[in-house]
């Protein structure tokens, strides 16, 4: 696997450690991870399983996180030093239902943060029958009932602890959600009779997948998003299409957000446009008739699209002077008409977009590490998430910065994010970014009387690896815990 020639060779002065790399589903991570931490100098020791005794001294588990050893993460013994690329305890940054239930409560004690106009308005439910809802609508779903009935808004349901795009579905009715979850239940029933002759193993097989459809976040869908053509930015030799040919997709954006010990974080600035692979409608004009399932015009995830191959993933900085095919202030309930030839996506958009994004990722931690239960960061470990931001227009009624033109609102990190439906013509950035991570969080663990180590600090705001430090603080107790383990 070749570097991209802007690549940064990582350079080391003392130091050898045993580099522990399994990625057994994941081959492109395991050849990224190895590429990483063939530009060190000294190069570690590659292994591929852990010794049940007499485990390396100094080690770096950089594997998948099911085949981490956690215990001597969190337990280290005297006289060794090991660094791990996954906390222990996350959840409250990558389940949905926890994630919204720390921003509510950061919320409920800083109204004033960005995460109050940063994330969709949620509700979280869990649930085992549809007949549960009846008992809801006069309880923790009151208010969404309310919304409802007044029909000017939709609301996209997902399963708070699949990934992928499973389950997602949109809904803008009482009895459409009521239908959903009807639907599940009848795939259930299908799922319980095929596996009818494997009965003794339905609690292990079927139960695990039917925890997954337990617990869901409602969130209120914003069908005002930011519209771009990919088509602008054209792959292989295509030809840019005239102006009347643009068609508006919806998008999310990939940013690859990092955190280190306890605690520093940063995204990695070259991020992914994802776009979906039909033109955008909105919701307010689907016909009653059509499938409810097919929301392709609402789903940006490239995981449904692996017959797309990368047509729908482009840079973001790649989108500058791009046609803005939507509107500021458009009302969703009416057709886009024409294209404006003045609006365009400009560098000053995407400024305000990348400062945006280290606003939420800051707070968004803020918020995590006030569930303590559910986030525990420790000096030696660091993780790598991939953290999804929808663009939109500034609502008109909205209390932001009315300067700006375009708003994030933060949906979801992913833990061992899918980098592999990045697409070849862009993976000299992961290989970029693996090499950052090496030189972020390896180099200096392993290293800790290096100048690179001890010398000039890296300050909030700064850029280096081509990775923004967007917060750090120093978690209460890990000073000591470091000490007293490593």
């Amino acid at each position: 696997m070749g570097i991209h020639p802007s690549s940064p060779k990582i350079g080391t002065e003392t130091g050898s450690f045993t580099a522990y790399v399994r990625w057994p589903s994941a081959p492109l991570t395991d050849s990224l991870v190895r590429n990483a931490l063939s530009q060190l100098s000294p190069k570690p020791e590659i292994i591929t399983s852990l010794p049940e005794v007499n485990k390396p001294a100094r080690l770096l588990q950089w594997s998948t996180y099911d085949v981490l050893d956690h215990d001597i993460t969190l337990f280290q013994k005297p006289g060794t030093k090991v660094l791990t690329c996954a906390y222990t305890i996350r959840k409250a940054l990558i389940r949905k239902h926890f994630l919204s239930r720390s921003t509510q409560h950061y919320l409920a004690k800083n109204p004033n943060s960005v995460l109050q106009h940063g994330i969709p308005k949620t509700w979280e439910i869990e649930l085992s029958f549809v007949d549960e809802l009846d008992e809801m609508w006069s309880d923790e779903l009151y208010d969404l009932g309310a919304i409802l009935e007044e029909g000017k808004t939709w609301m996209i349901l997902k399963p708070a602890m699949a990934s992928r795009g499973m389950g997602i579905r949109l809904f803008h009715t009482k009895e459409e959600l009521e239908a959903i979850f009807l639907e599940f239940e009848d795939d259930e029933a299908e799922e319980a009779e095929e596996n009818d002759a494997m009965q003794e193993l339905e609690d292990i097989g079927t139960g695990v997948a039917t925890s997954q459809l337990r617990h869901f976040v409602i969130q209120e869908y914003n069908s005002n998003p930011l519209l771009l053509d990919p088509a602008e930015v054209p792959l292989g030799g295509a030809r840019k299409p005239p102006l009347t040919d643009l068609q508006g997709h919806k998008f999310h954006l990939r940013v690859y957000c990092v955190a280190q010990g306890a605690l520093h974080v940063y995204f990695y600035n070259r991020f992914l446009a994802l776009f979906s692979a039909t033109p955008y409608t909105s919701p307010f004009r689907l016909d009653s008739s059509e499938n409810p399932t097919d929301i392709s015009a609402h789903l940006t995830n490239t995981s449904l699209q692996k017959e797309r191959g990368e047509a729908g993933v482009r840079l973001f900085d790649e989108l500058v002077g791009s046609h803005v095919l939507s509107r500021s202030g458009h009302t969703s309930m009416e057709p886009q008409r024409g294209v404006d030839e003045d609006a365009i996506f400009t560098e000053a958009d995407a400024t305000d977009v990348k400062k945006q994004i280290g606003e939420l990722l800051e707070d968004s931690f803020r918020a995590a590490l006030g569930m303590s239960v559910h986030f525990q960061p420790v000096p030696n470990a660091f993780e790598l998430y991939g953290v999804d931001f929808l663009v939109s227009h500034v609502p008109v009624t909205s209390h932001a910065d009315s300067s700006r033109r375009f708003l994030l609102s933060l949906l979801e990190f992913n833990s061992e994010p899918a980098i592999e439906m990045t697409g070849p013509r862009l993976t000299w950035i992961l290989e970029d970014l693996f090499v950052g991570i090496a030189k972020t969080c390896v180099t200096p663990f392993f290293q800790a009387d290096s100048k690179e180590a001890t010398g000039a600090q890296w300050k909030v705001g700064e850029t280096k690896e081509n990775m923004t430090k967007c917060w750090e603080t120093q978690v209460r107790g890990a000073d000591g815990w470091n000490r007293g383990m490593v």
